[in-house]
């Protein structure tokens, strides 16, 4: 224990002058102290940082919420770290003080603010230490196809990196303006997933720093049960901060087709079809409304990417049952499909819905139990659960991911589906608790057929036990990682996983 100060040491509390400059942590206390505060009693002294930790003002505010806004918590502190070796050492320091510590790829309340989409506070970490992540924004190079990326970038500064070199992202979510490392901790999935799985199975390497402060390189050749554990392990073994992000040829055009279906076995047959054959680049689904409101339909969002000759419509559309006169096609440059999120981001932030809670819901189920299961959203679900948002539901291959911690219905299932209520809902709706209420049904109805939870979603009083439910066989191989990698749990404790 020491009261002296470091001359790298810049740890602010929010007010100037050497006094206030932050000098430890009272275990006595459970806060930090300040300079002036110190030479009372015993405190343990910060390690040197070439970055700064803040306790005090608006970045503790901003990062006490998330993006869906329904649960708050604020940090002790906000690390804007210089240096990996930062984050190693309050990794270190959190774990001898008994304080949690977790990344997060938003930006707090800073003018350039980037968004996290947790949606449930899986990425607070109330009275601990924050990382701001966006202080590691570094593309170290891009070379062979591949790219080696702090993983505070997010994932639309490497697709514009990749396509500067004719190459692209793959496997990426619809919305590009999220921390690679945050998309990589719970999975990543997107139109893709159907050729290149999720955005977390494009990740070849990575380093990490454990929950014991290591900082490793781990990739399937090396140290490949933490690998394989942290990458889609939802923060629980170690903060990554930098990945190999596998790359392509980047196309130069997109042909964009959307098909409509009024009954839903026809759509999920249609579906199924499309990927199997391999017919398309991208593939999506939604429940959307009829054209007159009357009720809902299904619609699928079909496109392929091209750069010399267009594919031939007739030879992709043959065979497939959609009501035809309602087909919608267009053609875009590749990039701008890419990035067809943003002028909707754009509105949704001048309507006022984007910063309002969003009650989201996201389930993977078995191609076996679907049918069975979305009559039953269907029969509950009122326009105005969704405000302007959407409900996605989309197939993928099982055999197409890789990580044992992005849950899959533990079924004989190769054809999984995704199923998302993804709300934006209008400023001011005063039934937030329905859609939370709903969730927590929704998600109560799917499990008995087989379905699993993709955690960025908001499903209330989730039980120790129906975490274990959830792991399943995985529960042992999760624990057993986790009594390796973070021994003392100092990770990413708003995942609730162990509470």
């Amino acid at each position: 224990m020491t009261s002296s100060l470091s001359r790298r040491n810049i740890l602010k509390s929010g007010a100037a002058g050497a006094a206030a400059t932050i000098v430890g942590w009272s275990v006595a206390n459970s806060a930090f102290v300040t300079a002036a505060q110190a030479s009372p009693g015993p405190y343990n002294s910060l390690p040197t940082l070439d970055g700064v930790l803040e306790t005090a003002g608006a970045s503790l505010e901003g990062f006490g919420k998330d993006f869906g806004v329904l649960v708050t918590g604020t940090p002790r502190a906000v690390l804007r770290p210089g240096s990996v070796q930062d984050i190693a050492k309050m990794v270190g320091y959190a774990r001898r003080n008994g304080l949690k510590i977790a990344m997060n790829g938003q930006s707090g309340n800073e003018p350039a603010y980037y968004e996290s989409h947790s949606s449930y506070g899986q990425a607070l970490v109330p009275g601990g230490i924050s990382i701001d992540s966006r202080k590691l924004n570094r593309i170290h190079y891009i070379s062979r196809g591949r790219a080696w990326v702090d993983t505070g970038v997010t994932i639309a500064e490497l697709t514009d990196a990749a396509l500067a070199q004719g190459l692209t992202t793959i496997g990426i979510t619809d919305y590009l303006h999220l921390s690679i490392g945050g998309v990589i901790s719970v999975g990543g999935i997107g139109g893709q997933v159907q050729k290149h799985g999720l955005f977390c199975d494009t990740v070849e390497a990575i380093e990490i720093v454990t929950g014991t402060g290591d900082v490793v390189v781990a990739s399937p050749s090396n140290k490949p049960e933490l690998f394989q554990a942290a990458v889609g392990g939802a923060g629980q073994f170690g903060i990554i901060t930098k990945a190999l992000i596998r790359l392509a040829p980047a196309p130069t055009q997109a042909l964009v087709m959307n098909l409509f279906y009024e009954d839903m076995a026809t759509f999920v047959a249609d579906q199924e079809k499309i990927m199997v054959e391999n017919r398309v680049t991208h593939q999506e689904g939604e429940i959307v409304r009829k054209a007159d409101d009357s009720g809902w339909r299904y619609k699928v969002e079909a496109v392929v990417y091209y750069t010399t000759t267009a594919p031939d419509q007739n030879r992709i559309l043959s065979g497939l049952r959609d009501t035809r006169a309602d087909i919608q096609i267009t053609q875009m440059p590749y990039r701008d499909w890419l990035f067809r999120i943003d002028p909707l981001e754009a509105y949704l932030k001048e309507a006022g819905f984007w910063h309002q809670p969003k009650p989201w819901l996201s389930l993977v189920l078995p191609s076996s139990t679907v049918q069975r299961f979305i009559p039953s959203v269907i029969a509950d679900l009122q326009p105005t659960d969704l405000g302007i948002g959407f409900s996605g539901l989309y197939p993928f291959l099982r055999s197409k991911l890789t990580h044992p911690f992005f849950m899959l219905p533990e079924t004989r299932d190769e054809k999984l589906w995704l199923f998302d209520l993804l709300r934006f809902p209008f400023p001011d709706d005063p039934n937030l608790q329905r859609m939370l209420d709903q969730n927590r049904r929704l998600y109560d109805l799917s499990k008995p057929l087989g379905a699993k939870r993709y955690t960025v979603g908001a499903i209330p009083g989730m039980t120790p036990g129906e975490w274990r439910g959830h792991f399943g066989s995985q529960y042992s191989r999760l624990l057993d990682a986790k009594r390796r990698y973070d021994p003392d749990c100092v990770l990413t404790p708003g995942q609730h996983f162990f509470a």
